[in-house]
């Protein structure tokens, strides 16, 4: 049941283009952007 919600965020996660296709090249921008992205799923 854990895995599945795990997939499932990552499911989610991935509608960001920004994220799928990492445009950002520095890790801490690309970190940061799932950072952001992940607490706006998460306020949702």
């Amino acid at each position: 049941r854990q895995r599945w919600g795990i997939e499932s965020f990552f499911a989610k996660l991935k509608q960001w283009r920004r994220i799928a296709t990492r445009y950002d090249k520095l890790a801490a921008n690309f970190l940061g952007f799932i950072k952001l992205a992940s607490i706006m799923l998460w306020i949702k």
